[in-house]
């Protein structure tokens, strides 16, 4: 599925011949390399897509944006920004601020958080996705969709493997994001910074602390999706050495939204002081 970029629908795509718009997944055509999913289409629409022929609209799908269940919370790949802005959490749930934290750093109009999907964001595989953010620090899991008829888990740690680059093979769909209800529990700490006040974020860091031990989320500095895990939270000096044997220097990102040096530094400073505070 395409979309969740945080850009404005721009560009008319006028090699797009059909658009189907099923119902039920049998109504769902074979893929064609000239297909694309749509949810959102916020990036989709945002610059030409010449290769294209033929969308596939999934919003009729009828998939409830948000589910709770006794295992956690359910988010449909077509669930809004706006509506998982708008999802008031059980107050049980320590975790909870953090949904709205995220959907906070997407810097979108209110016409993108009403168009940009959850699934969207994690697709389109940005170091910069919030989305992604949120779903690797509360240890969620990506539902996909084969071809087949069939299904398959995976992290989406590992579902985002670079940017602009996911693990779907050609002609799967993200059907839902799984959260467990282990992860809501957690303390959490969230740090963001961007280069400009409404820019792209740059580094972005969640830190959970949980009676299973501590966990380090680190997004937007890298170019995938980094979750550090330990048994009890670490002390400075133990932090500082996993984040550079589990970061190298290669995985940080270098684009107009920082420098990967700067981006090194700031994730040390951010990392330091999420640790510091789930500590107290």
């Amino acid at each position: 599925m395409h979309g969740g970029a945080g850009l404005s629908p721009a560009v008319d795509l006028n090699t797009i011949e059909s658009i189907i718009t099923p119902t039920t997944l049998g109504e769902i055509p074979p893929h064609a390399p000239s297909d694309a999913f749509l949810a959102g289409g916020t990036w989709l629409f945002s610059e030409p897509q010449t290769h294209l022929t033929r969308l596939i609209d999934l919003t009729r799908l009828g998939w409830d944006p948000l589910t709770i269940t006794p295992d956690g919370l359910q988010i449909a790949a077509t669930c809004t920004i706006a509506q998982l802005a708008a999802f008031d959490p059980p107050a049980d749930w320590r975790a909870g601020p953090l949904f709205l934290e995220c959907c906070r750093a997407l810097l979108g109009s209110f016409k993108i958080w009403n168009m940009a999907t959850v699934g969207g964001n994690i697709c389109m595989a940005l170091p910069a996705g919030p989305m992604t953010s949120l779903a690797t620090a509360l240890e969620a899991e990506c539902l996909v969709w084969t071809p087949d008829g069939g299904q398959r888990r995976l992290p989406v740690s590992e579902f985002v493997t670079g940017p602009q680059q996911n693990a779907l093979r050609p002609g799967e769909i993200l059907r839902r994001i799984d959260i467990p209800r282990r992860a809501v529990m957690r303390r959490y700490a969230f740090r963001q910074i961007s280069l400009s006040p409404l820019g792209r974020s740059g580094v972005l860091l969640i830190g959970t602390l949980g009676a299973d031990g501590f966990a380090l989320t680190v997004t937007a500095a890298t170019i995938r999706p980094i979750r550090l895990t330990f048994a009890e939270t670490p002390d400075a000096a133990s932090l500082a050495k996993s984040l550079a044997a589990e970061i190298p220097t290669g995985l940080y990102y270098d684009d107009v939204h920082g420098r990967p040096d700067w981006r090194r530094h700031m994730t040390a400073v951010f990392a330091e002081s999420i640790r510091a505070e789930l500590a107290a």
